[in-house]
């Protein structure tokens, strides 16, 4: 006895099978208009109410100009240390199974939630002149880290290595671990796999945790002054001459924090359209 089947109609060949975009609803538009407008029209204040006949010299005065300089290079020295270590550490949350994981990762997260004056506070007790281990590299090497550039680096990444970790973890449990099996299976060591087939397929992951990284570096302000206090010259970052100029010279605070969005915007445009692709 035949089985009868039930004829399958199939789609005429080159129809597209994607269901067209249709009409937004208002109760979704209009909240997202409200919300958008929320975030822009602070920043398009700073364009209409940013001094540009002085713009030029107040840009080029030798504070700005050495505080511009101290967080682009914290910043950056601040990311390139993150990447060597948030990347192994973010290996290690994704790819192994080992006892309180879960504690580390809660415990890896902590700073993106708690204020940065807290996280300042927490460097200070660790790494001060008395404290746990700022008491040991006193007395044995000589090297006292707070209130220093050092110190600065060191509080931009306790706020931003986060970042980087939560993008590159979620890359590599999105990664297709296939090509990683198939090269160990071939004869390619682990450090041959980690570094030829794993790195190359989250690359934009670490690129994206990295732009993110340096942004929130960039823009540190509590855990700095708390740890590496507000010294022109010294460990003065732009967010601390912001905060400066604000109390005596309101126009040259709107014009040190243009820069910074200025820079800020102009390094994520370049680095999301070269990583991620967006």
């Amino acid at each position: 006895m035949r089985s009868e089947r039930t004829p399958v109609s199939t789609p005429r060949r080159g129809r597209a099978l994607r269901a067209r975009p249709g009409r937004p609803p208002w109760i979704l538009v209009l909240p997202a208009l409200v919300g958008a407008a929320f975030l822009v029209l602070p920043l398009a204040g700073l364009l209409v109410r940013a001094p540009w006949s002085t713009m030029a010299d107040r840009v080029t005065e030798p504070e700005v100009l050495a505080a511009l300089w101290l967080s682009l290079s914290t910043a950056t020295a601040a990311t390139v240390l993150s990447l060597l270590l948030g990347v192994p550490l973010a290996w290690l949350l994704a790819r192994t199974d080992f006892p309180g994981r879960r504690l580390v990762r809660a415990l890896v997260t902590v700073p993106l939630v708690i204020p940065p004056v807290v996280g300042g506070v927490a460097l200070l007790l660790v790494l001060g002149r008395n404290g746990i281990l700022g008491r040991y590299l006193d007395a044995w090497f000589g090297i006292t880290i707070p209130f220093t550039p050092a110190a600065v680096v060191l509080a931009q990444m306790f706020v931003a290595m986060p970042f980087l970790v939560i993008s590159v973890e979620g890359a590599l449990r999105g990664a297709d671990r296939r090509y990683e099996e198939a090269a160990a299976t071939l004869g390619a060591s682990r450090v041959t796999v980690f570094t030829r087939v794993t790195l190359p397929l989250v690359l934009p992951g670490i690129g994206a945790g990295a732009v993110l990284c340096w942004a929130r570096a960039l823009g540190e302000f509590g855990a700095t002054i708390t740890f590496a206090g507000n010294f022109p010259g010294t460990t003065q970052t732009m967010p601390l001459a912001v905060y400066v100029a604000m109390q005596h010279d309101p126009e040259a605070a709107i014009v040190l924090s243009l820069v910074l969005l200025l820079v800020c915007l102009a390094v994520l445009a370049t680095l999301r359209e070269r990583w991620t692709n967006a």
